[in-house]
């Protein structure tokens, strides 16, 4: 499955949506978009990295329109392992 990582340049998450996102990471929750979370950095200003498996870009999108978050740019990446 290709992978994708997108960038938030101001969404500050709460305690409880890191919780809620890592549960749903560890029990490798996939959505209706075959859209499956992989890791998830932030950082107190703001600044979020998603990266997603999932089948497509517009997956990716469309995961996080049902959110209601506007994700910007989504590029297709790869990893070293």
């Amino acid at each position: 499955m290709p992978q994708f990582m997108d960038f938030h340049d101001d969404l500050k998450l709460s305690e409880e949506a890191i919780q809620q996102i890592t549960q749903e990471t560890k029990d490798g929750k996939v959505d209706q978009f075959g859209v499956r979370q992989v890791e998830l950095f932030h950082n107190a200003t703001g600044h979020v990295y998603c990266l997603l498996e999932a089948p497509d870009a517009d997956a990716v999108r469309s995961h996080h329109a049902t959110l209601g978050i506007s994700c910007g740019d989504v590029r297709e990446v790869s990893g070293v392992l």
